[in-house]
């Protein structure tokens, strides 16, 4: 799988979480041959924002950030350290034009955000630990001003949630699951949620789904999904209700969203079987109407876990020979 997708995920991702401490540009150009800047980043404000833990503290001075899907060679990683070095030679022409000066902390640093990095890379780049950034988070020497985030290795506490959600598998599954779950205790989180609903229905629709990534990265999200179908049924419910007591005809109207909504939720665990499993094959179609017809919070935990079930397993739970 191309990095596009993921690019664009992970820059609506960090736009709508970084907007609000200082100015972000996606998809930003620099003048050379380079490829463009995924997220460049201006703070307005050193003060750390807690509430975003280590991304928080990543984004107190002007940085670049860097996300991969899949672990960078070292090609890759000389290309963003090509980047960072050409912004910081416009910024250098630029404050030279304009006759003042810039100091080394105000030049951009770079941030490479991947989900898992071999010791090989590691120690090619002389990538280390520092004392107060804890476990996962690799710096380069002082002056190439970069670091190499190995989100895989981040441990699994509120601090880097928002870094374990642009990881990979189960590590960005469970971290999408948290954003949901602090979804429901604060709206503010919300738009997050949608971002990542949008991209697992854009994903099934306009990607191959038969791709091994594509699938996994749909499992990923499913979390953030299956929590905007519960809004937009309860949401269909109200309008329902609404439009039957505007009209006079709330019983039929009631049974035709009802209808509809099971429509719709069918659709869903086929969907999510086929991705799961490559197919949806005569055997596993099965299975669909007992799934359906299990309570809602076992279905909805079913369905979480789905990428943690093999084909047999699943089969044996509703004893399918």
């Amino acid at each position: 799988m191309t990095r596009q997708p993921h690019d664009q995920l992970a820059k609506e991702y960090l736009e709508e979480l970084l907007a609000p401490l200082g100015e972000v540009k996606t998809s930003k150009d620099v003048k050379s041959e380079i490829q463009e800047i995924d997220v460049w980043f201006v703070p307005t404000t050193t003060a750390i924002n807690s509430e975003l833990g280590l991304l928080g503290k990543m984004a107190v001075t002007s940085c670049l950030f860097e996300p991969y899907r899949n672990a960078p060679n070292e090609v890759e990683i000389r290309s963003c350290l090509l980047k960072l070095y050409s912004v910081q030679g416009e910024l250098l022409r630029q404050a030279k034009r304009e006759k003042r000066s810039i100091a080394e902390e105000e030049l951009p640093f770079l941030w490479i955000l991947t989900p898992t990095c071999s010791e090989r890379i590691l120690e090619g780049f002389g990538a280390k630990t520092k004392e107060g950034w804890g476990k996962g988070v690799y710096f380069l020497s002082k002056y190439q001003k970069a670091a190499i985030v190995v989100i895989n290795q981040l441990p699994v506490i509120e601090d880097t949630l928002w870094l374990r959600a642009m990881g990979k598998g189960k590590t960005q599954t469970e971290a999408v699951s948290k954003v949901v779950e602090l979804s429901r205790e604060n709206d503010k989180w919300n738009k997050l949620v949608e971002i990542f609903a949008s991209w697992q229905k854009n994903l099934e629709l306009n990607s191959d789904v038969n791709d091994e990534e594509v699938r996994e990265l749909i499992m990923s999200l499913s979390p953030a999904y299956l929590k905007q179908r519960e809004e937009w049924k309860q949401e269909g419910i109200e309008e329902g209700r609404q439009e039957g007591r505007q009209e006079g005809r709330q019983e039929g109207r009631q049974e035709g969203r009802q209808e509809g909504q099971q429509y719709g939720q069918r659709l869903m665990v086929e969907s999510l079987l086929a991705v799961r499993f490559g197919n949806l094959d005569e055997e596993l179609s099965t299975i669909v109407t007992p799934m359906m017809e299990l309570p809602l919070t076992e279905k909805t935990q079913l369905l979480l876990n789905l990428s943690n079930l093999s084909r047999e397993e699943l089969l044996a739970r509703f004893k399918v020979d």
